[in-house]
């Protein structure tokens, strides 16, 4: 078959990098307009007189629409592989945008959260399906590769908040749908690849569809992996949400500075998420898997009482560290159930949506109660849940 010059390549063996790079790319441009969201919460909140738990509940709205429904396109994916769904996920995302730019009401804002979440619910799970079709037996490399393209994408989107919509206003937040075309292309190109592969896909997902583990062990290990991605989401809501005002209210800084020091811990998760997946390969996910979530605790616990020099630091070293675990999680889950990518897929990566959207209103309802500062005094235990990885059974032998 030939392949056209502007369609991504089939792999014959290996791993296809340029699929992977594409998918990261989206993926890069997919999450950066979801983190506008979280990056111009200052705007919104001087603009509508937000209280910190309608900040909240702005995340929770986005999160939980992706959260309730990529377990749901991931379950049906599995039954009819639907290539050109992730062009349509990021044109949900891209009106989401449009409408978040031009929203005259707190009610508006909403909405466009909940197009923001829609989008991510049709992009992910189909996405990290591609990532593991195109992976060539790497499956945490790929994984890693994937993911990294949305936690850089997390990390700019304070960054372009701080240099662009800060100076210009809400309304240019529009201006980042030239973004969002552009991720429609490549996952067009993406959706070629994919429905030329589906078909050998599926029939090697039949041939691999059983697990040696008992059924319960399963479902243990399934709960496990929850309560990790529970730990660290709420965790991690904690920080991206309200890290703009604890740096304000806690040192006095600028709404553009504290964008550029959201952004360096983000972008520090970004980097972190590349090591997860590869070392997992080589020696297992369960070794990865505690001590991303586990190794976080102390760090997490000194924060509170650190200066501005420390404060930066120690998130970046919480954001290298925590970050490694999600792509080791999924993966780790996909061995347990085989055969069922998208489900799997669509559960882990919905639950940490919901997770860190509840995690994100019920502390803005704790901020207002008490304070910023409180809140980071008592989600600083959570990292410590960690040690329940240790009873997650072995899935496979390392490489």
């Amino acid at each position: 078959m030939s392949t056209p010059s502007t369609a991504l390549p089939l792999p014959r063996d290996g791993t296809a990098f340029r699929v992977l790079g594409a998918l990261s790319a989206s993926h890069l441009i997919n999450d950066m307009m979801q983190s506008l969201i979280l990056a111009i919460y200052p705007i919104l909140k001087g603009q509508f007189a937000l209280s910190f738990a309608q900040i909240g509940l702005i995340t929770l709205t986005y999160q939980l629409t992706a959260s309730l429904f990529q377990p749901l396109v991931g379950t049906y994916t599995d039954r009819r592989p639907t290539p050109y769904s992730l062009p349509l996920g990021m044109g949900s995302t891209l009106i989401g945008l449009l409408l978040l730019a031009y929203a005259p009401s707190f009610a508006v804002v909403l909405v466009a959260a909940a197009f923001v979440g829609l989008g991510s619910a049709i992009f992910h799970p189909e996405s990290s399906r591609v990532a593991r079709m195109a992976s060539g037996g790497r499956h945490g490399l790929a994984q890693s590769l994937f993911q990294v393209g949305g936690n850089t994408g997390s990390a700019i989107g304070p960054l372009v908040a701080a240099a662009v919509i800060v100076p210009f206003g809400q309304h240019s937040v529009a201006w980042f749908g030239a973004a969002a075309l552009l991720g429609i292309v490549l996952l067009l190109h993406v959706g070629r690849w994919y429905a030329r592969r589906h078909a050998a896909a599926v029939r090697t997902a039949r041939t691999t569809a059983a697990t040696t583990l008992p059924r319960r062990t399963v479902a243990m290990a399934i709960g496990v992996l929850l309560l990790l991605i529970f730990s660290k989401y709420f965790y991690v809501a904690g920080i991206s949400s309200f890290y703009t005002f604890y740096l304000i209210e806690k040192f006095g800084l600028s709404v553009q500075s504290a964008q550029v020091h959201l952004f360096v811990f983000l972008f520090a998760s970004a980097l972190g998420t590349l090591i997860g997946g590869p070392l997992g390969d080589r020696i297992g996910r369960k070794p990865v898997i505690w001590v991303s979530i586990l190794g976080v605790a102390p760090f997490a616990l000194l924060l509170p009482h650190a200066n501005l020099f420390w404060t930066t630091a120690l998130t970046i070293v919480i954001g290298l560290i925590l970050s490694s675990a999600f792509s080791a999680i999924v993966v780790y889950a996909q061995e347990l159930i085989p055969g069922k990518i998208g489900m799997v897929s669509g559960l882990f990566f919905g639950f940490a949506f919901g997770m860190g959207g509840l995690g994100a209103a019920l502390l803005g309802v704790l901020a207002d109660r008490t304070s910023i500062d409180f809140v980071y005094r008592a989600i600083a235990w959570l990292p410590l849940l960690g040690i329940v990885a240790l009873l997650l059974p072995a899935t496979r032998a390392r490489r």
